[in-house]
């Protein structure tokens, strides 16, 4: 088995319950959902593809987070869409390091590998989570867009267990432009009702991914819409 990986760096989780803790992430290449405001489009928008990807063993991946981070440090596996993937070889090279290993997903596939925390985060617009994923999900996180994003991405968490945390985090260009439709829906559905969290993704604020030589620094619009910016 060997998986597509598009970039690898170390930074630190900037969302949901783990925020501001140091994680190494590896974003898989590929995804279906093309969702309109992607933060990472590089891996699936058509302008956008790299000239080639790196197709990796589990083990070559794993010598690489050995390599560049610390131990008691646990990886991300985000995307593009890694549930993709069978993860098992990976998520058994990466436990056998002793790193606990976290997964962010749109929740489409059945989880292949055992992680340790699940972020779910489901696109009510495209192919909507299975109900075994949302019932797996350890926290979800919601993306506001628009104000519609809020109900319908509630619809699809059918089956959501009582302790999972729910996130809305506005999409990075309405958040950046401090879009006060968007951020104060956000507030007074919060306010409303105490279960659900608003969210932010401060890792942009400090702009932390960058940091790393690892991590790809082309310039690729939210989407692959260049009047979303980047």
């Amino acid at each position: 088995m060997k998986y597509p990986l598009y970039e690898h760096f170390y930074t630190f989780q900037g969302e949901g319950v783990h925020l501001g803790r140091a994680a190494y992430f590896l974003r898989l290449y590929g995804c279906p959902q093309a969702c309109p405001w992607c933060d990472s489009a590089g891996t699936w928008h058509p302008d956008y593809r790299p000239a080639q990807v790196q197709l990796l063993e589990a083990s070559e991946i794993a010598q690489l987070v050995e390599a560049n981070s610390p131990k008691e440090v646990f990886v991300v596996l985000t995307g593009g869409e890694p549930i993709m993937f069978d993860l098992k070889p990976l998520t058994q090279a990466l436990h056998a390091l002793g790193r606990k290993v976290h997964i962010e997903t749109s929740g489409i596939r059945p989880l292949r590998g055992n992680l340790d925390w699940v972020t779910l985060s489901p696109k009510a617009f495209a192919e909507p989570p299975l109900p075994e994923l949302v019932r797996r999900a350890d926290e979800v996180k919601i993306i506001v867009h628009n104000p519609q994003d809020i109900q319908e991405g509630l619809e699809t968490l059918q089956g959501l267990r009582d302790d999972a945390v729910v996130w809305f985090n506005p999409e990075w260009s309405k958040a950046r432009d401090r879009d006060a439709n968007i951020l104060n829906l956000i507030t007074e559905t919060v306010k409303q009702h105490p279960r659900y969290r608003a969210g932010v993704q401060m890792h942009k604020v400090y702009r932390a991914d960058e940091l790393d030589t690892n991590s790809v620094k082309a310039l690729i619009p939210l989407g692959g819409n260049p009047t979303l910016g980047v």
